[in-house]
Formats: structure tokens, C-alpha cells, sequence
């Protein structure tokens, strides 16, 4: 019930469309209560009136359906389009409204939550569950109340017909409401199973789609199929027992709703052969069963709908319940021209209780170029989510210009920082768009000039259509030279005070490697830089070598000390120059 009440602070800006929806609903529901009425008339009072002549009986039929269907004809098709219209708008502004936190939610949590999750089950829980939970909307905030008004003027009009009548028409409801509890106590729990492993397929699916090219050259077909089927499968089990549970439920329930009209038809038929009774009200009563028990049925699918609501906001609030990891303080303050000198002070950093960073002391100086060298495993990228607070130290501190990066406003701080890596994100959309990430306001002219400090205007201009060419999905139109050299002229763009090359050109060919070289050294002027490298003859110009073992610091220095000095560093360059 926790879920429902904060459901309802999203519905709440929305109570006037809900209210006036239930009152035009109420027209398009109340109108159809008409037809039992206006066949008990046709039945006693035109047909079976003895003493009216044929010439009247047929005016009177006239007159009668004439109303009807001046009503059914020109009144209600616009009470329908406006009930349909507002109750859809109303729903959908407000799952617009959902989706917007969530995203703004997305956005604020750490890296270490991504690295948790799969990215087809968050994508899941935003669209999936968050369209589930419309149907809280269209069914629990309208349809129910319709149903229930629907079964009241039903029940009420039956009363002034026929006390007795009326009685055996509602006979069986306590019956009806027993089963209603009994059955729906267990289908939220079920509801809820099936719709995380709907989840866990999607998660699966997104995932493996990411990387078809890697099943593809592995010739990893069959072993996938197979992965995939005890997913699938998985799923199909946790859909069936919801299935044999909700078919249990509407086949006691179909037949109480069943049985009711013959009993009314079993007493009224009585009544009549007694002369207690009219053919008229016995029709109109028969006909009012399925105005009242088509409610009903209504009702239990609604139940159906509204316990698969109520997971999928379970599903949903979890997810907006997840905690900041990296959040700003309240007194923190704006990091703005700054220096740019950075200081480890005893840093200790552990992920999942496995420690990857011991007590790491060091200074990069305003302006200075610093690279972190060392066999892969040793926490080099590690040390470079540091700086930007990606993920936050376990002890000691980071500091920016002599104050702990805590004590700044995160976004403030990442503004300050450009960040070039291996794999770079490249956005399925134009060139353009993605140059302009680093500064969405920069002109067009701006734009050009950082793809020209970047080595790319030539390639760019040869393009299809430009600046203005899609580039597909994660770059794929790209090569690797030319999507590292569109993310280089997003950070020249940014124009940050930290810069921080990861792995920048290891996986390029020497001529897109050359132009890249040129590009980040050309960016690295009068900016404090931080370089992380395999190919040790990529940061032989550095002010400070740090090499980094088992996540501890082995050697600092500069390129000919650490030569001088023989260890490991020496080592490990001797061997890639063999």
C-alpha cells in the first residue's frame, strides 16, 4: 500500500482531469442503463396495452425510440470521444512525469550502480513497468469508481422495479467478494515474479545484442541459443503459474457471475406464471443482470490489472529508492578557475570489499603532465574515476587546489575535467551533436575550430552530409582513429582545467595514432594532464612517471630517473623496445 501512496503524489496535480473524466465517464456509463427501461416499456406498455390501437402503439413506439435514438446517436458518440480523450491524456501526462524523475534519477546515480545492473532491466522498469502503472490510472482511478456507479444505478433502478426480484439479483455477491479476496491475495507475489524475469530476458537480450559481433566471431550461436532459452524459459514457468492462478480465479468467478442471471430468470419466471410479475420487468431485470454482473467481471479484471499495477510500482519505486552513492554536500561549493593542481593524500579505495588502491600519495602541479604506467590490473584507471568522484575514496582524500573534491559541487568539479579514454561513447546521432557535448551552447564556428584542433575537420567535411552526418549506433560508422578524434574535439570544446587521457591511442594505427599524439599534446598545453599507458613510449615526455603495482605505487619519476634507476619500470620499457 506504501507504492499506492506515493503513486498518488504524481496523480495528485491531476485530480480536476481525473474528476471531470469519472463525470463524463459516469454519462457514457449511465446512458446504456437505459435500454432494459425502454424494453420493459416497449414490452407492457406498447406492446402488451390492450387498449391502445394499432395507429397509437406505433406512435408511441415512434416517440420512444426516437429519444433513444436521438440519445444513442448524437448525445453520447461525444461523451465517448471526451471520456476516451481526457482519461488517456490524464494518464499519459502523468507516466511523462514519472519517466522524467526517473531519468533525472538515472542520471544522479553513481558508476558503481551501473556496474551492478544490467542495462536491459533498468531500461525495463522505465518503459515496461512505468506503462504497466498507467493502468493504475485508467482502471483504479476511473474504471473501478465507473463500474461501481454502474452497479449502484443498476441495483438502485432494480429496486423500484421489484424488491424481491432485486434481492435474487444480488444474492450471490457476498460470494463473489469472498472469492475475489481469496484468489488475489497470492497473484501481487506472482505478478511481481513474472515481471522480473520479463526483466531478466530483456536485460539478457540487450546485453548479447550489444555484443554480436564478439558471439558472431566466436561462432558462439548455439552456446547463446541455449543461454537464452533458460532465460526464456525461466520466464515462460514464472508466466504459467501466474496463468494457472489467474485461470482458477475466473473460473470460480465466471461462474458465480454465470449462475446469477439464471436464478433472476428462475424467480422472475415464477413470479410471472403467479401474476406477481410482468414479462416487461422480468426482461428488463434479465437484461439488467448483465448491466450489473458485466461490472463485476469488469471488477475482476480490473483486480487483475490493478495487482500487475501495483508490482510494477514496486518494481518502479525500488528502483527510485536506490541511494546516491555520489551526491553533493549542502555547504559544498562551486570549483571554478582553479589551478588545476590534484594531491592523493594516503587514498585507500575498495569495490565490493576487495581492496584495489593502498594509501596512495602524490602531487600533480598546475600545468604538469603525470602519467600512471603498470601491468593491467594495478588500479591505474581506478585512480582516474577518482578524480572526477566517479566512484569516492574508502580513506584519506583527493584534493583539487588544496580541498577535498567532497567539499565541491560534483558537477562543477566534472566540468573541469576532459576525459579522452580508450573506448569512447559515441552517440547515435550527427556529428555535430557529439562535438557539441562538450559544450551544448558553443557555435557552430567554435564547433569547427575544436574539430580542427582536433585533426578531424578533414575527415568530417569529407563526409556524406558533414557536421550533420549520423553516425549509428555507439559510433559504428566510424573507425576507431576518427571516433577517438571526435571525442578529442568534444573535450577541446569543453576546455576543462584537468585533463585525463585513458588508454587514449592504444588500439589505433600508427598514422590515426600520430594525429591523435599531435591532437592530445596540442590539448595539453598549460593544463594539468594525466596519461594512462601500456606503450610506455607514449609518455616518456611526462613531468612525473608513476608506476603503479598489485595497486600500490612501485617507482615515481621521470622517464631517464626511472631508466637510472633500474627497477621496474626499466624493465618493463627494455622489454617493449625488444
Amino acid at each position: 500500500m506504501d507504492s499506492i501512496k506515493r503513486y498518488l503524489a504524481f496523480i495528485k496535480p491531476y485530480w480536476k482531469q481525473i474528476i471531470i473524466t469519472i463525470l463524463i465517464g459516469m454519462l457514457k456509463f449511465g446512458i446504456p442503463l437505459l435500454i432494459p427501461l425502454i424494453l420493459r416499456y416497449v414490452i407492457d406498455d406498447v406492446i402488451g396495452a390492450e387498449n391502445m390501437t394499432t395507429q397509437d402503439q406505433m406512435s408511441s413506439l415512434i416517440w420512444v425510440m426516437g429519444g433513444a435514438f436521438f440519445i444513442f446517436v448524437v448525445l453520447r458518440p461525444p461523451i465517448e470521444y471526451y471520456r476516451q480523450y481526457f482519461a488517456q491524456w490524464t494518464g499519459n501526462r502523468i507516466l511523462y512525469d514519472i519517466r522524467e524523475q526517473l531519468f533525472d534519477h538515472l542520471q544522479k546515480l553513481s558508476l558503481k550502480f551501473y556496474s551492478n545492473r544490467k542495462a536491459g532491466e533498468i531500461i525495463s522498469r522505465v518503459i515496461n513497468d512505468v506503462e504497466q502503472t498507467k493502468n493504475f490510472i485508467m482502471t483504479g482511478m476511473m474504471n473501478i469508481w465507473l463500474d461501481m456507479f454502474t452497479i449502484i444505478v443498476a441495483i438502485i433502478i432494480m429496486l423500484t422495479m421489484d424488491v424481491w426480484m432485486t434481492l435474487a439479483a444480488v444474492a450471490l455477491l457476498p460470494l463473489f467478494g469472498f472469492s475475489i479476496k481469496y484468489f488475489y491475495a497470492r497473484l501481487r507475489d506472482l505478478t511481481r515474479r513474472r515481471s522480473q524475469a520479463l526483466a531478466d530476458v530483456q536485460g539478457h537480450l540487450h546485453e548479447r545484442l550489444q555484443g554480436i559481433s564478439v558471439i558472431k566471431s566466436f561462432a558462439l550461436e548455439p552456446k547463446e541459443q541455449e543461454q537464452f532459452d533458460h532465460q526464456n524459459e525461466n520466464f515462460l514457468h514464472r508466466a504459467l503459474d501466474h496463468t494457472k492462478w489467474n485461470a482458477k480465479t475466473f473460473a470460480v468467478v465466471n461462474t458465480i457471475t454465470d449462475t446469477a442471471p439464471l436464478l433472476v430468470i428462475f424467480v422472475g419466471a415464477a413470479m410471472v406464471i403467479q401474476a406477481d410479475l410482468t414479462v416487461g420487468t422480468l426482461v428488463a431485470f434479465a437484461t439488467y443482470m448483465e448491466r450489473l454482473y458485466g461490472p463485476l467481471r469488469r471488477l475482476v479484471n480490473s483486480s487483475t490489472t490493478l495487482v500487475q499495477s501495483i508490482a510494477s510500482m514496486d518494481r518502479m519505486f525500488e528502483l527510485i529508492d536506490e541511494e546516491y552513492d555520489i551526491k553533493s554536500r549542502p555547504d559544498a561549493v562551486p570549483y571554478t578557475h582553479g589551478r588545476g593542481e590534484v594531491r592523493f593524500e594516503d587514498v585507500t579505495f575498495a569495490y565490493e570489499n576487495e581492496t584495489v588502491l593502498h594509501q596512495l600519495n602524490f602531487t600533480a602541479y598546475p600545468g604538469e603532465t603525470v602519467a600512471v604506467v603498470g601491468m593491467s590490473g594495478g588500479g591505474k584507471s581506478t585512480i582516474m574515476s577518482l578524480i572526477p568522484r566517479f566512484y569516492d575514496v574508502t580513506e584519506g582524500s583527493v584534493k583539487v587546489d588544496g580541498k577535498d573534491i567532497r567539499e565541491y559541487e560534483v558537477r562543477s568539479l566534472r566540468s573541469q575535467i576532459g576525459m579522452v579514454l580508450q573506448d569512447n561513447i559515441i552517440f547515435s546521432d550527427s556529428i555535430l551533436f557529439n562535438i557539441l557535448m562538450g559544450r551544448p551552447d558553443a557555435t557552430e564556428e567554435e564547433v569547427v575550430e575544436a574539430a580542427k584542433a582536433a585533426n578531424a575537420h578533414d575527415f568530417i567535411k569529407n563526409m556524406p552530409e558533414g557536421y550533420d552526418t549520423k553516425v549509428g549506433e555507439r559510433g559504428v560508422k566510424l573507425s576507431g582513429g576518427q571516433k577517438q578524434r571526435v571525442a578529442i574535439a568534444r573535450v577541446f570544446l569543453k576546455d576543462p582545467k584537468l585533463l585525463i587521457f585513458d588508454e587514449a591511442t592504444s588500439a589505433l594505427d600508427l598514422e590515426s595514432e600520430r594525429l591523435i599524439q599531435e591532437s592530445l599534446d596540442y590539448l595539453a598545453r598549460d593544463r594539468t594532464t594525466f596519461l594512462v599507458a601500456h606503450r610506455l613510449a607514449t609518455v616518456t615526455h611526462a613531468d612525473k612517471i608513476i608506476v603503479m603495482e598489485n595497486g600500490r605505487i612501485a617507482e615515481t619519476g621521470t622517464h631517464s630517473e626511472l631508466l637510472r634507476a633500474g627497477g621496474r619500470y626499466s624493465d618493463l620499457y627494455n622489454i617493449q623496445n625488444l
